[in-house]
């Protein structure tokens, strides 16, 4: 399988520093291609958000070029393995950046979904409540918001459509770097093809609708990267025109 892949980010209209960090590439291997992604929303005070965010990208992109190729050196990639190294990998980071806000006398910290697309599985971990989505015949969330609303619709207090405009909406469970104890979530899946995966910051998405991210970036109408960055960078600017207030960012995976 061959992959496009796109990525676009924007401080917004009101903030003064994007605190949002995203990397995605492409990765050679004797095995086929694979496609590595992660976007973290950062927050803190002084505006050390992206500190947090930037630093968890950093310590995941060094994974990338240093243990993936041994992980995968036979041409498979044991699930368990792979999420042990991650989850060590957001357990570092949280001690890392805990210290260094409280050095500083500021909470800081940053949510964060990874992903890693193989040629024929995808690997998934999330903290807090950037997301990540599957388009194909249609668009559904794969993550699994760790935010105090996500909690109370599973408690039943709330409605999904209530959660959707709750005040509360932004307020995490858990984050890397602000939490005692982070415990990530993982998924797995087979990837096919003509599929799409989207990863996106919060900022991305409460201002439009699930229907409008599909029918901008379904896999039926992405034929390049080119394509991809330019319906990303679209939806951004909606958002704006609708006011969202946060820093905006979302990275496109095209499986063809």
């Amino acid at each position: 399988m061959n992959f496009y892949i796109a990525g676009q980010t924007d401080v917004g209209i009101v903030k003064s520093t994007n605190q949002d960090s995203l990397l995605v590439k492409k990765i050679t291997t004797d095995y086929g291609g694979m496609v590595f992604a992660i976007l973290c929303d950062g927050m803190g005070g002084l505006a050390k958000g992206e500190l947090a965010s930037a630093t968890v990208i950093r310590a995941f992109d060094e994974w990338a070029q240093n243990e993936l190729p041994i992980l995968g050196q036979n041409g498979h990639i044991d699930d368990m393995s792979l999420k042990n190294q991650w989850e060590r990998i957001i357990l570092e980071q949280n001690v890392k950046i805990k210290n260094y806000g409280m050095s500083i006398g500021v909470n800081i910290g940053t949510t964060a979904v990874i992903l890693l697309v193989t040629q024929n599985r995808y690997y998934l971990m999330n903290v807090g409540d950037s997301r990540a989505y599957l388009l194909s015949d249609d668009i559904r969330v794969l993550t699994k918001d760790q935010t105090l609303v996500e909690r109370e619709v599973e408690l039943g207090n709330i409605t999904r459509e209530q959660a959707e405009v709750d005040p509360r909406r932004s307020v995490l469970l858990q984050c890397v770097g602000a939490s005692e104890n982070v415990i990530p979530d993982m998924f797995y899946g087979e990837v096919m093809p003509n599929t799409a995966f989207l990863l996106c910051s919060d900022g991305f998405r409460h201002e439009i609708t699930p229907q409008e991210i599909y029918a901008n970036l379904n896999p039926d109408i992405i034929l390049d990267s080119n394509e991809a960055n330019s319906r990303l960078r679209m939806l951004i600017t909606l958002n704006m025109q609708r006011n969202e207030r946060d820093n905006i960012t979302a990275a496109l995976i095209k499986v063809q």
